[in-house]
């Protein structure tokens, strides 16, 4: 039985050199586990295609950073680790400090959306600042609920995602609040019937202020 590519070595089709194992990082996609270019020929081809990209050279801190500290490229400042935010990555923390790297998420989210009102709306609800203003449009301007002008809150369903309208603050959480249940809204409209003094018909032109069925008068005192 032949030996295996790890036993053996593998010649890297880069630089045609028959090499260890150790010299190809590993790769558990391909067959023999290996990269397909050796270890060096692998950086060089990355450098060159950062070059192509317009991507400078990598940074690297000027001084040895110790344990429990971390450089950041950006600021070029050495800073305990906690300094960073966490990540998935194998390093536990992101590449640039939580200053710097909130700098980037804003200037990312300034050149691809043009500010973060068209960010969160798109993020959010999958629409942007002109499905806003046309379905804003169609309501004529005021809140879908109540009728409150210029509303600036976007109702949507969250069982579906789909956007149903633009609200006022108040009647977007008071949706909230309710769970979106009919059931639970339709509570609220008999227990307010139930509590609250109401203008009443008793003749043509003639109006009668009924006192609620439950509840009781406040206090003297207060």
């Amino acid at each position: 039985m032949p030996d295996s590519p790890q036993a053996s070595g593998k010649v890297c089709p880069q630089c045609d050199r028959l090499l260890p194992a150790a010299e190809f990082h590993r790769n558990r996609r391909r067959a023999d586990g290996l990269a397909y270019y050796c270890k060096s020929c692998a950086a060089a081809r990355s450098t060159a295609s950062r070059r192509r990209r317009g991507i400078g050279p990598q940074k690297r801190s000027a001084t040895p950073v110790g344990e429990g500290l971390k450089w950041c490229p950006d600021c070029d400042q050495v800073k305990p680790v906690d300094e960073f935010p966490r990540t998935t990555k194998s390093s536990g923390r992101h590449s640039y400090c939580k200053p710097c790297h909130n700098a980037r998420g804003r200037e990312t989210v300034q050149r691809l959306y043009g500010g973060t009102r068209e960010y969160h709306l798109r993020r959010r609800y999958g629409i942007g600042e002109k499905e806003f203003q046309e379905l804003l449009a169609e309501q004529g301007g005021v809140c879908a609920i109540c009728g409150t002008p210029d509303p600036q809150h976007v109702d949507h369903d969250h069982r579906t995602g789909w956007v149903r309208g633009i609200l006022c603050f108040n009647c977007n959480g008071g949706l909230g609040q309710f769970r979106d249940d009919r059931s639970r809204l339709a509570g609220a409209i008999t227990y307010l019937r139930g509590t609250t003094w109401q203008r009443v018909l008793i003749h043509p032109g003639v109006y009668q202020m009924c006192s609620p069925t439950r509840g009781r008068p406040p206090s003297p005192r207060s």
